[in-house]
């Protein structure tokens, strides 16, 4: 059974930076995807980026030149640094992981619990 367990989040005033960790119980060099989401209040669950295991990367436009997902196959860890950071982009963030359609489409096996990201004005 592989287990996802994000960290990093907090609370961080506009223009702020945070780098986001999803460590991997497993070998996550299996997954031939992982990806980020998020989930604002009363919003649905968004895509935020997304990382083949031949580090073919997409970046939803919001995020675009703000944000950068990595995979450190070593250490079974996905990451998402986020720069430059606005107050539409509080949300719970999640890591994913399986195949890539499965993890573009929003319907992957392996979530991780969310970790609340909090941008202040």
């Amino acid at each position: 059974q592989v287990r996802l367990v994000e960290s990093g989040g907090g609370l961080v005033q506009s223009g702020g930076s945070l780098r986001l960790s999803c460590a991997a119980s497993g070998n996550i060099f299996s997954f031939s995807a992982m990806g980020w989401y998020r989930q604002a209040p009363g919003k649905e669950r968004e895509l935020v980026a997304s990382i083949t295991a031949l580090r073919y990367i997409n970046y939803a436009d919001s995020v675009q030149g703000r944000f950068t997902i990595t995979r450190d196959n070593a250490k079974n860890t996905l990451y998402l640094q986020m720069n430059s950071l606005k107050p539409e982009d509080t949300a719970v963030y999640y890591c994913a992981a399986d195949g890539l359609e499965a993890v573009v489409t929003g319907y992957p096996d392996y979530w991780g619990q969310g970790t609340q990201v909090t941008v202040s004005s």
